[in-house]
């Protein structure tokens, strides 16, 4: 009988390793991330989970890969070009926003993985089967899925300043003087143009206008 590799014994999975490490990050940050702290939260030796990951670099990537299954485990969906990106745009930054840590990683760290580059090249497929140069259906999904991560990022970074009511808080930009800002500050005593969810859904809806409209 072949003998179990520690791996085995260890009852994981690549799945399971890159679910604890979303969690630990979403706890602890990116640069507190190590695979032995990781071993820690998994309860296994640092070495065991080098049978799943090579390296820090290829347990990076994996959490990249790991929070693009979470958002389309179905890849990206079918049908009318417009609507289909509409739907990852919102399911992506509906999956960073629940792991904010991660949000860095995805903002700088390119698709390498087979199971990132998959969704790429799905994208890519939907794309140039409604009709776009294959440049354009690359530069189509780059711009939005920056816009997403850019989105998101301020989004998690002006959440803590809202919450506190510090500077540049919507709180502080109401107490403005509303003779020298009387826009500014109007808009956030009514809240007009401050909800993250609307401005993101009119973000996508003028970008996806403005790409349909464009010049081929």
């Amino acid at each position: 009988m072949a003998k179990r590799t520690r791996a085995g014994r260890a009852g994981l999975s690549r799945a399971q390793v890159l679910d604890g490490a979303l969690d630990f990050i979403d706890r602890e940050g990116v640069a507190a991330l190590s695979m032995r702290r990781l071993g820690a939260e998994l309860g296994v030796e640092a070495m065991t989970l080098y049978h799943y990951l090579p390296n820090k670099d290829a347990l990076l990537d994996g959490l990249v890969e790991r929070v693009m299954a979470r958002a389309v485990p179905d890849g990206i969906a079918s049908g009318p070009w417009e609507i289909a990106l509409a739907q990852f745009a919102a399911a992506l930054r509906a999956t960073l926003l629940r792991h904010p840590g991660v949000v860095p990683l995805v903002a700088t760290r390119p698709a390498v993985t087979p199971e990132t580059l998959r969704v790429v090249e799905q994208g890519l497929k939907l794309l140039c089967d409604a009709g776009f140069a294959l440049g354009r259906a690359l530069d189509t999904l780059n711009t939005l899925t920056l816009f997403v991560i850019g989105h998101v990022a301020s989004e998690v970074s002006t959440t803590p300043l809202n919450e506190a009511g510090a500077t540049g808080s919507q709180t502080h930009i109401a107490e403005l003087d509303d003779t020298e800002f009387p826009l500014l500050s109007a808009a956030a005593r009514t809240s007009a143009g401050t909800d993250d969810t609307t401005r993101f859904e009119f973000g996508i809806a003028a970008l996806l206008r403005g790409i349909a409209a464009a010049p081929a």
